[in-house]
């Protein structure tokens, strides 16, 4: 028994769990410069500082409530189809994305078990890691399905997410740079995207950004960090690839986030081991240059454009032909289509506010609800502020039957408020509708399944947050 043990021991430790879950015997020496703010206008606000474990920790220790509540909902997100059980994922976490993590963020993720661990959960590091790969599972699944010979599981697309723009030059009302994003999930889920994490780790920049509470990233990518870099994101719809060798997506979005201090170095990062999971086209500004760019980041296709002068859009739209050809079954010429529909609206409303753009119209434009294709307001799938909910056609075919889903979440930043390390944030719909999770589920008994976590989403007014110049302000 005993040479078991040893055994045991040392293959955990090659593994890199068992030291740094040892460090957990004085709970205070990690929460140092850590607090938690009390909930404002849907959003909570968290402070952590330190080493990867200790900032892990703060995070664990700090959000344990939140993060118990998250991970149940990611488990029901991913296993109600009943094609693949948690255990599934788990296993997936530990041989497809922890030979791919490096150290600072495997320090970092046994930090939030380990916290959590101290505030009595038994959710360990891979229930962790399953919980920030959510966004590009269903990438994984996908390949693992049709390498399974799972031909119908395998022609399942990936949901689309978010409505986003970045500007700069003579579309501005100050010639700067101007970001903005919502972010598009199922109210699940996207009810809980609400932390405002600002993150001081002991290596790379400061930085600012949404969340989802144990996740190590934004996940939904909004973020601004003290380089003067601001990032956001859309994802590429109907988008097929996935390279298990790779190195998961969201290690790289979170050091994007973290060392990126020019628009090249943001470009790199993310291409550097790109796994295909979560494809997304970025979109990323530099304050310091007033410089914007797009990032088309397919698994076989990269495109980096980049302008002095002018705006990117995202509304879940491929652009790159060949991309589109090799890497999606996406129809360009479908105006029906929610992220065609949506592209068309951003290019009106960049035409209609050129030399006008700035934080109170960027808002404007997160809540808008006119739809192209009709050619008349009315909130639905294919309207900037999404509602998915109230559109007569329901979830497009091609997509997870999420149902209640559209719009969650705002934020906007321009170059002063990133200058200051802050942005403005809207938790639910930014138009001011509010989603009453009972009485949908009365008139849409097929969603059922997640009555026991799906819950009220009121929208909220816009609120500034900014990182804390001093720990405990």
């Amino acid at each position: 028994m005993r040479r078991f043990a040893v055994l045991l021991t040392s293959a955990i430790v090659i593994a890199g769990v068992l030291p740094l879950l040892a460090q957990t015997s004085n709970p205070e020496a990690h929460l140092k410069g850590a607090f938690r703010r009390p909930a404002e206008n849907g959003w909570t606000y968290v402070h952590l500082e330190g080493v990867p474990f200790d900032v892990g920790f703060q995070h664990g220790y700090l959000l344990a409530a939140e993060i118990v509540d998250a991970e149940r909902v990611v488990v029901l997100d991913q296993t109600h189809s009943g094609r693949h059980d948690w255990s599934f994922f788990r296993d997936a976490a530990k041989t497809v994305m922890w030979p791919h993590i490096e150290t600072q963020y495997r320090e970092e993720l046994q930090g939030i078990a380990s916290g959590l661990r101290a505030k009595g959960s038994k959710l360990d590091v891979w229930d962790i890691i399953a919980l920030n790969a959510f966004c590009e599972w269903d990438y994984y699944v996908k390949e693992y399905d049709r390498q399974h010979g799972d031909a119908i599981a395998a022609k399942l697309a990936v949901p689309e997410h978010c409505s986003a723009f970045v500007a700069t030059g003579s579309y501005t009302r100050d010639g700067k740079v101007i970001i903005a994003h919502n972010d598009w999930t199922s109210y699940l889920d996207g009810a809980r995207w609400t932390i405002i994490f600002d993150i001081v780790p002991s290596s790379g920049m400061r930085f600012l950004m949404d969340g989802f509470p144990g996740a190590i990233h934004s996940a939904d990518d909004f973020g601004l960090n003290a380089a003067g870099v601001m990032i956001t994101e859309t994802t590429i719809s109907h988008f097929s690839g996935y390279d298990p060798k790779g190195i998961p997506e969201f290690v790289r979005a979170r050091k994007a986030m973290q060392y990126s201090s020019s628009i090249d170095d943001f470009a790199r990062i993310m291409e550097e081991g790109n796994n295909g999971g979560y494809a997304n086209t970025w979109l990323v500004a530099d304050r310091k240059t007033n410089e914007i760019a797009s990032l088309e980041l397919g698994l076989k296709n990269v495109t980096l454009l980049r302008k002095s002068d002018g705006y990117f859009v995202g509304s879940n739209f491929p652009a790159n032909p060949k991309l589109v050809k090799e890497e999606t079954d996406f129809n360009v010429t479908d105006n029906s289509e929610s992220a065609n529909a949506r592209h068309f609206r951003w290019e009106q409303l960049m035409a209609q506010y050129k030399g006008r753009i700035d934080v109170a119209a960027a808002q404007s434009f997160l809540a808008d609800h006119y739809d192209t294709f009709e050619k008349k307001e009315d909130a639905d799938e294919r309207t900037l502020c999404g509602h998915v909910d109230l559109s007569p056609r329901g979830s497009p075919p091609w997509q997870p039957p999420y149902g209640a889903a559209g719009a969650v979440q705002n934020k906007v930043a321009d170059a002063t408020m990133a200058g200051r390390m802050s942005f403005s944030a809207a938790a639910g719909h930014a138009c001011g509708l509010n989603f009453k999770a009972n009485e949908y589920l009365r008139e849409r008994l097929e969603f059922s399944w997640a009555k026991s976590l799906l819950r009220d989403m009121d929208a909220q007014p816009w609120t500034v947050f900014a990182s804390s110049m001093e720990s405990g302000h």
